[in-house]
């Protein structure tokens, strides 16, 4: 990605009848497009960026005779949702983080790369003792980077579990989202967003692709999902209450958030016994209580509605633990 470059300043002389001397009359070059980025709300993904690895933001115009300007080259404008990160490829460093920019509203565009300034043209290297200067100042260069653009969701809540434990069974119970729902590993793709209404605010749930051991390393593109929950506030752990070993199970969600990054596991987090419909004793139940001893686990059912009033109430508890709860009922 690089910036316009400026526009050469023009070598010109003034030629009109009866002024034998003129004089130079070169005009500047004009300035090069700059890179701007601007965070657009309505954006949800990086797919309309797929497949352009070369942006480039236009050159400006060189300078003409009778003193004119050349024209400004056009600026590059990169739109990107919120959650968006920019960072330079060689050196590593961060450029642009928009997670402060999700908000309501558009914000304020970002000059990331300038455009070169234009060169200027021999009129401006008259003097007495050079009067017809036959020479101009070239254009600036642009800036030019290799850039890393990274999307990550921005939620107060991370659904995270095995494949088919049930995380989009229940954003679809407890928010109007409507992700794919499947008897299938790996049903789930690509993370979705829900919104929950807890009291007088939203708590934005995100239903992310399930995680197998490994995917700290990559397997099962891993990073992809777990780079999405890297924002996340709270972390609910969801472990089907028909696994045969529960332990093995949360021990393998800690061990690739902690592998991933050290800060996920450090992060608040409830633990979610789904599928409850197909334990009608509760024993299933006891058994994930029992793995996750030094955990509050919450079981519900997506299918049976049971279980959801109490984990809205954890899960605003620990999003908005300040919020007055007297009075308010969670309804369905």
């Amino acid at each position: 990605m690089h910036s316009g470059h400026g526009g050469a300043g023009a070598v010109s002389f003034r030629r009109e009848r009866y002024v034998p001397r003129g004089g130079p009359d070169g005009g500047d070059g004009g300035r090069g497009g700059d890179v701007v980025v601007k965070v657009r709300q309505n954006l949800k993904t990086l797919a309309h960026l797929s497949g352009k690895t070369r942006l480039t933001a236009e050159n400006g115009a060189q300078g003409e005779g009778r003193k004119r300007h050349g024209r400004d080259g056009q600026d590059y404008v990169l739109e990107v949702p919120p959650g968006t990160t920019i960072s330079d490829v060689e050196t590593g460093e961060l450029l642009l983080d928009t997670a402060a920019d999700a908000g309501t509203a558009d914000a304020e565009d970002v000059v990331l790369l300038r455009g070169g300034r234009g060169g200027k043209g021999n009129t401006h290297f008259k003097s007495s003792t050079h009067q017809a200067p036959r020479f101009a100042q070239p254009g600036e260069p642009g800036e030019q980077r290799t850039l890393h653009i990274e999307l990550k969701l921005i939620a107060d809540v991370g659904l995270v579990g095995l494949p088919n434990a049930g995380k989009s069974s229940l954003l679809q119970a407890l928010t109007a989202a409507h992700p794919k729902v499947g008897n299938y590993p790996f049903t789930t793709r690509v993370p979705h967003l829900g919104v929950l209404r807890y009291y007088d605010q939203d708590v934005v749930l995100a239903d992310i692709p399930g995680i197998i051991e490994g995917a700290a390393g990559g397997a099962g593109l891993g990073h992809q999902f777990l780079r999405h929950i890297s924002r996340t506030a709270v972390l609910a752990l969801l472990i089907d209450v028909t696994d045969e070993d529960p332990a093995a199970t949360y021990a393998t969600l800690l061990g690739e958030l902690n592998a991933y990054n050290g800060e996920l596991g450090r992060k608040r987090r409830i633990v979610v016994g789904s599928k409850c419909d197909l334990d009608p004793d509760g024993n299933l139940l006891s058994t994930v209580r029992t793995a996750c001893a030094t955990e509050r686990v919450i079981g519900v059912s997506s299918a049976a509605r049971t279980g959801l009033d109490e984990l809205v109430r954890a899960i605003g508890e620990l999003v908005t633990p300040a919020v007055d709860q007297e009075g308010v009922t969670d309804e369905f």
